[in-house]
């Protein structure tokens, strides 16, 4: 937690039972602690195929159910360019370039925080 955001990284692939298992314990989270904001940084996966496309989707859903915004960080140019060419959209998702910049959009950082080194709490 940074604050009132959850930051979850995804790493290389997700499987199907990993995949449950992380929507779980997000909902989980979000439901057990003051969390607002949700920053899904994808900046460690290669591709996104229409499986993680609906996992990512599922999420957002979730989290807006519990009353928490969400916002997908570090998606790289390839990976945009191969949900465009499938048609994939990400409904219930907004994004930005990476999680500074996620969290600005959820409003719960300003670049003032970086300068500082002040982080929102443990």
């Amino acid at each position: 937690m940074l604050g009132n955001t959850l930051l979850v990284s995804l790493q290389g692939e997700l499987h199907d039972g990993t995949a449950e298992q992380l929507h779980q314990n997000v909902a989980q989270r979000i439901a057990h602690s003051t969390a607002t904001g949700v920053v899904i940084d994808i900046s460690g996966v290669d591709i996104v195929d229409s499986f993680l496309a609906r996992i990512l989707a599922d999420l957002a859903s979730t989290a807006c159910l519990l009353a928490a915004r969400t916002v997908l960080a570090g998606m790289r140019p390839a990976v945009a360019i191969t949900l465009v060419e499938l048609g994939l959209t990400l409904p219930g998702l907004h994004t930005a370039l990476d999680v500074d910049r996620a969290r600005e959009l959820l409003g719960q950082y300003t670049p003032a925080d970086a300068s500082s080194g002040a982080e929102d709490g443990p």
